[in-house]
């Protein structure tokens, strides 16, 4: 059976047009005034007054995700439907590789984690957060899983964070596979001294989150990372960038024609320090 989208409004990455939308096997075959072409057995979706547009894909999910003592909100049902009421329709989630365990595992833990409970389109990325010479060997094996990107943190000292070294193993080994890595990148070192002497001071109010992970603490990491692709040869994207320094240093690799890619946060475009300086978690 074939499907029309009449009367609504496109939405393209270069156009907004009044037209139909005629999809034949899952394919769209035809845009324009198709009301001249309805069949007996067209099934017809009146989308007047409405905006026709390819649904989203949101590259950077935690569902279902342990962490600091607590769980993510969202499952990946109430994910996938809050996802699907917006516009979502594919999310890439952040499965995490346990201590002692292999990145298979990571894999697998997530894939149950959605088992009877997705609703829309979904894939994974993979945090090395146990980088052995096991896990660095495993890399190219993962892309059979449908798995081709992975994650390194330079943050969160004893829980996630890799050194250097990890880090340039995890680039080298994934660019020669073809795959992209990730990294959080703030200095987890510097995040901890400044965490321990705030802690000492009582200052534990949530505009103090601001001074632990300051714009200098992550554009100093931000930039190292552009280093190390520059230095590897392996592309690299940098997630949820905050400051203005470090996104110039991503401009930096970018002129130099390395394989940097980056993204935001929309928080991170409207709102501003003075939004969080407030009493207890309310800043949060």
């Amino acid at each position: 059976m074939r499907k029309i989208i009449q009367g609504g409004t496109i939405i393209t990455a270069g156009d907004t047009i009044k037209a139909d939308v005629l999809i034949e096997d899952g394919i769209i075959t035809a845009i324009g005034n198709l009301a001249g072409d309805i069949r007996k057995d067209d099934e017809v979706i009146d989308a007047s007054g409405l905006l026709v547009m390819p649904g989203g894909i949101d590259p950077h999910t935690h569902l279902e995700m342990p962490f600091g003592g607590t769980v993510s909100s969202d499952d990946f049902f109430t994910g996938h439907r809050a996802a699907a009421f917006g516009g979502t329709t594919t999310h890439i989630d952040f499965a995490l590789q346990a201590k002692g365990e292999s990145l298979l595992d990571g894999i697998n833990t997530w894939k149950s984690r959605a088992k009877d409970k997705a609703a829309i389109d979904y894939g994974f990325h993979i945090a090395v957060t146990d980088p052995t010479d096991e896990t660095i060997a495993e890399i190219p094996s993962i892309a059979k899983e449908g798995v081709t990107s992975l994650k390194v943190f330079l943050a969160y000292k004893n829980v996630f964070q890799v050194d250097d070294t990890a880090f340039l193993r995890v680039l080298v080994k994934a660019g020669g596979a073809g795959m992209l890595t990730m990294v959080h990148a703030e200095n987890g070192d510097a995040i901890a001294m400044a965490t321990d002497r705030l802690l000492a001071e009582g200052k534990t109010d949530m505009k103090y989150h601001n001074v632990a992970h300051s714009a200098i603490i992550e554009a100093e990491a931000t930039s190292r990372a552009v280093d190390f692709v520059e230095i590897t040869g392996s592309p690299l994207y940098v997630v949820h960038v905050a400051p203005g320094q470090g996104l110039q240093a991503i401009r930096r690799g970018r002129r130099k024609g390395i394989p940097i890619m980056a993204e935001t946060c929309s928080q991170y475009l409207t709102l501003t320090d003075k939004d969080i300086e407030t009493g207890g978690f309310e800043g949060a």
